[in-house]
């Protein structure tokens, strides 16, 4: 932006106009004009110069800044230099001026596309009522401040254990879906999708490109990463890019907010930044590190020509095995086979057969011996109890008397005409008393 005045431009920047005394607005007469800003009102209004010198003196009461961007404007006039700084990571732009005092010693590194850091100070000018910033010193960030600043992040994230290997995830052996974040158009796309598909025709991708070098690189590769990761049918994530310069490598991996959320991301990813000899902080914070873009297709996938080499191996061992344990187990049944329990497995029958006759012939013999003597004992017995029985008292001629119920034992039990029934061993007898006769009492033995 090109100064209000070029002929007032003063020679650094406090030679612009500053109201008189300690910054407040100068003391001429202002009628019943508020103090305050608050108090204004439509019928006791500020003056436009009130405002303007008040608002002057506010704003470059403000210290001086450095602030770091990236130049994407730069003109020179006069002597004075107008640039416009840009965010390193937001869409935010800023005008500055350098007045010829301070141009004269910028570095030949100050031109459009550099990373720059600068002392600014804001300043207003008062009759056009413009805010610009003027520059007190500005410096191209170096290579080795920026290495120097990638390296205090390693040791930090180091610290806070995202660096530690026990929290990386493994990558699946066969991804179903994979990730790619890559450039458009890309040497390096090319690379990941032709060696991958050489390796295992039927890998299927999801490509996000985005641009992978400049300022806004670490913001798309962000978003990239975030939309991959939250679909659930993808396996892993790559992240490729080809080689170039270290600034244009490093730089960009290295940038805080994409470490951080690959670190936060749920699904596996893989750094595939630059050659072998590049080390972004992306490389540490991804579960799998590939040394460039076609080791990365080698890494995500196996090769499907070895795999199917290595099946037909396995084929040709596993029916070697199987032959040799056929022959082991004919060889042991042909030994069983030989065995002489084997060549007349009869024989063992019939030795227990032949035993086993004996056996039942001997028990036949001592159970007939038993039966006998148990049947002489109970032929013993029975000739006893008859002889005890009744029925043999009246085989021998006695006879049993009953009156009625009664057992007659004495003869003084009945009388003349008492009919008696007499038992005898073979029937009864009806008989009617005629007599009886009483024996007499026998003589005790003094």
């Amino acid at each position: 932006m090109q100064h209000p005045d070029d002929r007032a431009a003063p020679d650094g920047p406090g030679g612009h106009e500053r109201p008189a005394g300690s910054g407040e607005p100068a003391s001429e007469s202002v009628g019943a004009a508020p103090q305050r800003a608050a108090q204004t009102s439509a019928e006791n209004p500020w003056p436009l110069r009130r405002l303007s010198e008040n608002l002057k003196a506010h704003i470059e009461r403000a210290p001086a800044t450095w602030v770091e961007g990236q130049l994407i404007e730069v003109k020179a006039h006069r002597g004075n230099v107008y640039m416009t700084m840009r965010d390193l990571e937001d869409d935010v732009s800023l005008p500055v001026n350098a007045w010829r005092n301070v141009a004269a010693g910028l570095s030949p590194g100050v031109q459009p596309g550099a990373r720059v850091v600068a002392q600014v100070k804001p300043n207003f000018w008062l009759k056009g009522g413009r805010l610009s910033m003027t520059v007190n010193a500005m410096r191209p960030v170096g290579v080795g401040d920026l290495l120097a600043r990638v390296e205090m992040l390693r040791r930090a994230l180091d610290e806070e254990g995202l660096l530690d290997p026990a929290r990386k995830q493994p990558v699946p052996v066969l991804p179903g879906c994979i990730g790619l974040v890559t450039g458009r158009d890309s040497d390096a796309k090319k690379d990941v999708l032709r060696n991958t598909r050489l390796r295992w025709p039927a890998a299927a991708f999801e490509v996000r490109e985005v641009a992978v070098q400049g300022p806004d690189a670490p913001r798309q590769v962000v978003e990239a990463l975030a939309e991959l990761d939250a679909l659930a049918h993808v396996d892993v994530i790559v992240i490729a890019r080809g080689g170039g310069a270290l600034e244009e490598v490093v730089l960009p991996f290295s940038d805080e907010r994409l470490v951080r959320a690959v670190a936060a991301a749920q699904t596996p990813v893989v750094s595939a930044i630059g050659h072998e000899a590049d080390r972004p902080v992306l490389d540490d914070v991804a579960d799998l590190r590939a040394s460039t873009p076609t080791d990365a297709a080698k890494r995500i996938v196996p090769d499907a020509a070895q795999e199917s080499a290595g099946l037909a191996d396995a084929r040709l061992r596993l029916a070697a095995a199987v032959e040799r344990r056929v022959r082991q187990e004919a060889d042991g049944i042909a030994q069983l086979r030989s065995r002489p329990v084997m060549l007349a497995p009869h024989r063992m029958v019939e030795e227990r057969a032949d035993e086993l006759a004996a056996w039942v012939e001997r028990s036949r013999r001592g159970l007939g011996h038993r039966l006998e003597r148990e049947a002489d004992a109970v032929d013993s017995l029975l000739a006893r109890v008859r002889s005890l029985s009744p029925q043999q008292t009246l085989d021998r001629g006695y006879a049993v008397v009953r009156q009625g119920a009664e057992v007659v034992r004495d003869a003084e039990q009945v009388g003349p005409e008492d009919e008696l029934d007499v038992l005898v061993a073979h029937g009864r007898i009806a008989a009617t008393v005629t007599g009886t006769t009483t024996p007499p009492p026998s003589k005790e033995t003094p």
